[in-house]
């Protein structure tokens, strides 16, 4: 049987072989979910999204992230795309128009309206039908990385704005770490919104959400954000 080396940050390498934990049952089961979602991705045909497939196949979607994948696909089709790209991708993320990655640009100076997805041509990994291109399969499947990382049992479209910061090759990424929102920037940002708005609904009596949220929410990010810099500067850089 081939085997493939994981390589651990020290503390994180202590800690488990402090509690024991039997790794590689653990890492063959994250990568067999992992090729599952990466397989769904790539050969997902796009005439439509259904809901109902996505539900069955990646269920921690949100319908705000699948209504994303809709205006995408339908974008690719408008230009003529081969491929749904990041650049379309990111033009969901723009057109969905109500979501959290769009305030959460907003908290790193960037005005969504500033932004014009690029629809740049991307390679598919299976040419014929319009499906995602590499670096947009690569840029969901990071996106699940990062819900997962954060504990959340969702997929939303602040996990897919890092994984579009975050992926190396796709124009999206192009675009956005040239405004200074990249994937280490933009995972700060999405950790210090959720903190703040956490806080928010600890300290309300009203548990609903406020209409203000995103004002109050920026009020507390700087300090956060610098809060979480300083915790990082202390551990090794996982990359992105």
């Amino acid at each position: 049987m081939p085997k493939i080396n994981v390589y651990l940050p020290d503390d994180l390498a202590e800690a488990v072989r402090e509690t024991g934990l039997p790794v590689s049952p653990i890492c063959q089961r994250a990568l067999e979910q992992a090729v599952r979602r990466i397989t769904t991705i790539r050969q997902a045909v796009l005439t439509d999204i259904d809901p109902a497939w996505l539900a069955e196949r990646l269920p921690s979607f949100t319908a705000r992230l699948v209504g994303v994948l809709n205006l995408a696909t339908v974008r690719a089709r408008e230009t003529g795309a081969a491929a749904v790209t990041t650049g379309h991708l990111l033009h969901g993320v723009l057109a969905e128009g109500n979501n959290l990655a769009l305030q959460i640009l907003t908290a790193m100076d960037v005005a969504p309206g500033s932004l014009t997805a690029p629809d740049t041509a991307e390679p598919s990994a299976t040419p014929g039908a319009l499906r995602f291109s590499g670096p947009a399969a690569v840029a969901l499947e990071l996106s699940v990385g990062e819900a997962i990382g954060f504990g959340h049992n969702y997929v939303g479209c602040e996990h897919l704005l890092i994984g579009l910061a975050g992926e190396p090759d796709g124009a999206a990424g192009e675009l956005l770490r040239s405004r200074a929102v990249d994937g280490k920037a933009a995972r700060r940002t999405v950790a210090a919104a959720i903190a703040g708005y956490a806080h928010l609904r600890a300290t309300s009596a009203d548990q609903t959400a406020p209409p203000a949220l995103l004002n109050a929410v920026r009020a507390e990010l700087a300090p956060l954000v610098r809060r979480i810099e300083a915790l990082e500067s202390r551990l090794p850089d996982p990359g992105v």
